[in-house]
Parts: structure tokens; sequence; C-alpha cells
């Protein structure tokens, strides 16, 4: 999966669009940050996810917006995708190559996605 994907007629790595993600999200003061890196497992959907968390409903869609609306916005990079607005426990972005999960703690916690994928190689992002 790792293609470069276009950056105003400059191409960019999957890693350079997760680091992106992950300054949106600091941006917004998500919490608990984490990048499952999944380019060694064949079966894995994407290269990576980037799974957080906010404090309230307000602020995981307020996280999921920031990202949406930096990298449109400064970078020309829309999402494929995007689910869970309306309840707002956990919202999927969906760059193709790059998949973002922005959970409420509780919901995180009971769907324990990095346990679904602990074969992956996990680098926890420090709080900006």
């Amino acid at each position: 999966m790792t293609e470069a994907i276009k950056l105003k007629d400059e191409p960019i790595s999957t890693e350079t669009l997760s680091q992106l993600i992950v300054e949106s999200i600091q941006d917004t003061k998500g919490k608990k940050i984490v990048q499952l890196d999944l380019r060694d497992i064949p079966e894995a959907p994407t290269d990576f996810f980037i799974v957080c968390e906010g404090d309230s409903i307000t602020q995981v869609r307020a996280i999921s917006e920031n990202i949406k609306k930096t990298l449109r916005d400064d970078y020309g990079i829309p999402p494929s995708r995007s689910e869970g607005i309306e309840n707002s426990k956990w919202i999927l972005v969906d760059y193709f190559d790059v998949v973002v999960h922005i959970f409420h703690p509780e919901t995180r916690s009971y769907y324990e996605l990095e346990e679904l994928w602990s074969d992956a190689k996990v680098t926890s992002i420090a709080e900006a």
C-alpha cells in the first residue's frame, strides 16, 4: 500500500501523512495517541492506524473535524470516507493508507482496538 500521496504537486509518504494527522490531533488536545504500523502484517487493511481519544463527545468530534480541515485546506488531501460523526463515540477517518480512530474513553476501552492488532509495531505519541 505504501504509495505516495500528492501534496500540492509533491508526493508525500504515508509516514508523513501519519505525522500530519498526529499533529492535527495534538492541536486539539487529543489524548493517548498511538500509531500502529501495520505494514508488516499481510492481512492488514491499511499501512497505519492512528488511535486517540477525547475527553468528551464534543472533543472527539472536534479532533475529527480538525484533522479533516487541516489536511483538506492546508494540503489538499480529503479523506476517502468518515464514519461515526452522529454519535461521536468512535469516529473513523479514512485516508486509505492511514486510518484514524478517534474514541470516547469508554468506547476505546470496550473495543480494545490496539489489542486486536497487537502484532503491529506500536508507537505511543507524547501529548503536546
